[in-house]
């Protein structure tokens, strides 16, 4: 479950804040009551979700760049944190093609970098590093993916992100593994989550926002790859999950250690076609997507995880089916073309996740109030 208790005053230098995941994720530390010290880029250009949702009141903002060693440590050390979530990258697989050398830069080095001041600062007690599904050598396998498997990656993006796992392994061997705080070892533990997807991701070159953008203009979607099988979920529930595996890492480093697959339930995998058309089904008005038939980058046929490891010992599971996935993202799109108060929405969906997770947890006879949630006015 999230523990509120364990949260609240809590510590937590958060990398990438500014960025999709980043953002919803600053604001669920904000309705737990964490402080909340983000290191990222400034926002994308155009719109982004740090802006739309309003976040920077929930965090002490700070800018940087990840590579940029002198400014990420200083900024580490002042804010002292007790936990670190490394979630800045450069996330998208047609721009690692595009620039391998900055992806390298972001992804490898910056993993470096994290790693390397935190392992300086003695408040340091837990380091969550976050990669993707992309980083296991991909042969295309019906099964899913597990933690024991090898890491891989055609494209550079996938393949940076399989340094990134293998940075975090020797650093936490090499380092971390001899540093005892307060009677325990610091943890140092990747997450390796699935394709997600929710609102406020504005990127170019995803299937999700590329379908907003066409159907919110009234022209059909060009899908590349319709038959591509892809994990697909919705994106707080791998919030939810890196949560989660936070609380264990700071209590029990022995048990955390290593990686975790954070996915949908085995089965429910989707293929692009069967996304494209629920999206489509769901926005209305006419919406619909083409088979664009023009050449592209490698992309592999089908990825699947297997996240029975976070189940059994995190007690993880998506709370999102594919239908709820794809609604609460449709809503929060059509709520930013009709005009709504987008801070509110996007705090609505993050407190109904929180109490839905914490609710899972609990007995049928103790609810869960909107009260117990930080009011932020």
């Amino acid at each position: 479950m999230i523990d509120l208790a364990f949260w609240a005053n809590r510590r937590v230098f958060l990398t990438g804040h500014t960025g999709f995941k980043g953002a919803w994720l600053s604001l669920m530390l904000s309705r737990l009551k964490a402080t909340t010290i983000g290191y990222a880029l400034p926002p994308p250009d155009g719109p982004n979700l740090f802006e739309t949702a309003g976040v920077e009141p929930h965090v002490v903002h700070r800018i940087g760049d990840i590579a940029d060693f002198a400014t990420l440590s200083h900024t580490m050390r002042a804010a002292q944190p007790e936990i670190i979530i490394h979630m800045a990258a450069q996330p998208l697989v047609k721009a690692g093609y595009a620039d391998p050398v900055e992806t390298y830069r972001t992804n490898v080095m910056g993993t470096v970098n994290v790693l390397e001041a935190a392992r300086h600062i003695p408040s340091v007690r837990a380091i969550v590093v976050v990669t993707t599904d992309k980083c296991y050598e991909n042969r295309n396998i019906i099964w899913g993916y597990r933690e024991t498997d090898r890491l891989g990656g055609h494209d550079p993006y996938s393949n940076s992100k399989a340094c990134a796992e293998l940075v975090t392994a020797a650093f936490r061997d090499s380092y971390f593994a001899h540093i005892n705080r307060g009677g325990r070892r610091v943890a140092v533990v990747s997450a390796r989550a699935g394709n997600v997807i929710g609102g406020g991701d504005f990127a170019a070159d995803r299937i999700v926002p590329d379908a907003m953008r066409a159907f919110a203009a009234g022209r059909p979607l060009h899908v590349r790859n319709p038959v591509a099988i892809r994990p697909w979920q919705h994106v707080l529930d791998p919030l939810g999950g890196y949560l989660m595996l936070a609380q264990l890492a700071f209590v029990d480093a022995t048990a955390a250690a290593g990686g975790w697959n954070f996915g949908p339930v085995t089965g429910e995998e989707r293929s692009v076609e069967a996304v494209v058309t629920r999206l489509s089904e769901t926005w209305g008005n006419g919406a619909r997507w083409v088979r664009d038939h023009a050449e592209h980058a490698h992309e592999a046929r089908q990825l699947r995880l297997d996240s029975a490891k976070a189940r059994e010992y995190l007690g993880w599971t998506p709370l999102h089916d594919f239908e709820a996935m794809i609604d609460a993202t449709v809503l929060w799109y059509r709520g930013a073309a009709e005009g709504a108060d987008m801070r509110e929405l996007t705090l609505g969906q993050a407190d109904h996740y929180i109490i839905q997770r914490m609710k899972r947890a609990l007995p049928a006879a103790a609810p869960v109030h909107q009260e117990v949630l930080h009011a932020t006015g």
